[in-house]
């Protein structure tokens, strides 16, 4: 009988840690879109900010009341009472309750350095502090979960000190209580050891929150788990202050495919990836291809022995099975992937076709002809499987460009270019112009040509650029060499890349943006 799973509690911190990220900046919209496809996937407990420390978390705190959760607990996020101070007059605690949460986070300090160097106080004042702002919390009916942060630091150089903090939280009611690796430098057996050493003095719920510094911190999350640590915070994707959060999504899948915890509820687990794509999208960050688990590249292989061991016996190269966390193998094409790989490509778009097939001999042959004049489909999925569905009679244009025309300008001492698109497709014997500006004449184009077929094609306007990559082929020609434009597309759901080559930029990348658009279309037809 198979032993059934232990419950790991799920912190998410995207929208307070998460938000301390270089170049991450969220609007209160933001905000609530997360929360709801935060709580889609099952976390437990969403950690949303701060109500008293800025007027946009006072927004978000009065519009996230009227959601309806059906999984997650909000929690409001502040620090213990301010020193010499009466807790019941600390407005940020009153900020607190005013946010009408179920759950609060208290951070206070745990390491004596901090106490008496940082926030220059006394170690007895301290505290007190922790104590009673949990117990004014718990007075009021609120859920607290007790964040000792600095606990790693502190408790290496005065374990003493650092328990006493455990345990004055304790002594307040704290229901959890979070054991912070803040500076994110410890390595995971000291935390794994430290842990161990901890439990058996308290009576509460142990957590661990820990940040990557040295590139540690899923590692130090899990090691920690298996020490007996019930709770993990971190963000969903891993980003956050300095080098970043733990990242949720591969602690998730460790847990919960390979020892047995139950993190999020196991039918949601294959939409894993997918809640990752969507929070990469609202936070305007790119997921990073080789993200364990989640990203494009976690399952994509390129090496002909490694494609011919993995269509023979999947284990061989791969962890998991990709599609349980909604990912997806890819074989890649380029020079080192083998025949095989193509003939795996041509029968995903039509599993009748065989080896020996003349189409077969036909797609190969351009294949070898387009990689000749500059082409590159590793990496480029939705570029060659146009060119097979061409040459399989499953295509039809959605649309013609007759013409475009780009112009572009920069003002002397101005680091960005500014540049204006105008573009004339014809569907179905209707033409539509349509003209638009852009940073560069690149994005005046693509913001163009959209527009253009919008009027067609409404389901484009969820469709837009993440990601422009320009290589010259042949330096030698200098200015008439050729260029590979390849570019990464999203509809906020799923992404694919397509890739253009002329001694043109600019067509160079018409040709891929055509393609990025053609193959939604034909996607969202199919």
């Amino acid at each position: 009988m198979e032993q059934q799973a232990k419950k790991i509690w799920i912190f998410d911190s995207t929208l307070r840690d998460g938000a301390q990220g270089e170049e991450i900046s969220f609007s209160v919209q933001d905000k609530l879109n997360i929360v709801q496809t935060l709580d889609q996937l099952g976390i437990d407990y969403i950690e949303a900010g701060n109500p008293g420390s800025n007027p946009k978390d006072l927004e978000f705190f009065e519009r996230v009341g009227q959601l309806t959760l059906h999984h997650a607990k909000l929690v409001a996020f502040g620090s213990t009472r301010r020193k010499e101070e009466k807790v019941e007059d600390d407005i940020n605690l009153q900020a607190l309750l005013s946010a009408n949460t179920k759950a609060v986070s208290i951070f206070g300090k745990s390491w004596d350095f901090h106490v008496t160097d940082i926030i220059h106080t006394t170690l007895e004042e301290n505290l007190r502090m922790i104590e009673e702002t949990v117990a004014f919390l718990k007075a009021h009916g609120k859920e607290v979960i007790f964040d000792a942060e600095h606990f790693f630091d502190g408790y290496k150089r005065n374990p003493d000190y650092a328990m006493q903090t455990l345990l004055a939280a304790q002594k307040g009611g704290a229901d959890y209580i979070c054991l912070c690796e803040t500076n994110g430098g410890a390595f995971p057996d000291e935390v794994s050891r430290i842990v161990a050493q901890v439990l058996p003095q308290l009576r509460v719920p142990v957590g661990i929150h820990t940040h990557d510094d040295g590139g540690m911190a899923v590692a130090s999350s899990v090691m920690a788990v298996l020490a007996g640590a019930q709770m993990v915070q971190g963000t969903l994707i891993g980003f956050g202050e300095r080098c970043g959060n733990a990242n949720l999504s591969a602690i998730i899948a460790n847990l919960q495919l390979k020892q047995n915890y139950q993190c999020i509820p196991p039918e949601n687990l294959h939409k894993l990836m997918q809640t990752c794509r969507v929070v990469s999208e609202i936070s305007n960050v790119r997921l990073h291809k080789n993200m364990p688990y989640v990203g494009k590249s976690a399952f994509a292989h390129k090496g002909g022995m490694h494609i011919d061991g993995v269509n023979k016996a999947p284990a061989s190269f791969e962890h998991i099975n990709p599609e349980s966390v909604g990912n997806s193998r890819r074989f890649l094409m380029s020079e080192v992937a083998g025949r095989s790989t193509l003939i795996e490509r041509i029968q995903k778009v039509d599993a009748s076709v065989r080896r020996e097939d003349e189409v077969t001999t036909r797609i190969i042959n351009q294949v070898k002809e387009m990689e000749h004049q500059g082409y590159q489909f590793e990496g480029a999925d939705a570029t060659l499987e146009m060119l097979i569905r061409k040459q399989l009679g499953q295509y039809r244009p959605f649309f013609r460009v007759e013409k475009f025309k780009t112009i572009g300008e920069q003002q002397a001492g101005e680091e960005t270019a500014s540049a204006a698109a105008m573009v004339k497709v014809v569907v179905g014997g209707q033409a539509e112009m349509n003209a638009a500006e852009g940073n560069g004449p690149v994005n005046a184009l693509d913001c163009a040509l959209r527009k253009a077929l919008e009027r067609f094609y409404p389901v484009l306007r969820t469709v837009h650029l993440t990601d422009y990559k320009v290589r010259v082929l042949d330096s030698s020609n200098r200015t008439a060499s050729k260029v590979r434009v390849l570019i990464e597309t999203t509809d906020g759901k799923e992404s694919w890349t397509t890739v253009g080559v002329s001694v043109d930029i600019i067509e160079a990348s018409l040709i891929a943006l055509i393609a990025s658009i053609e193959y939604k279309l034909i996607h969202t037809s199919v």
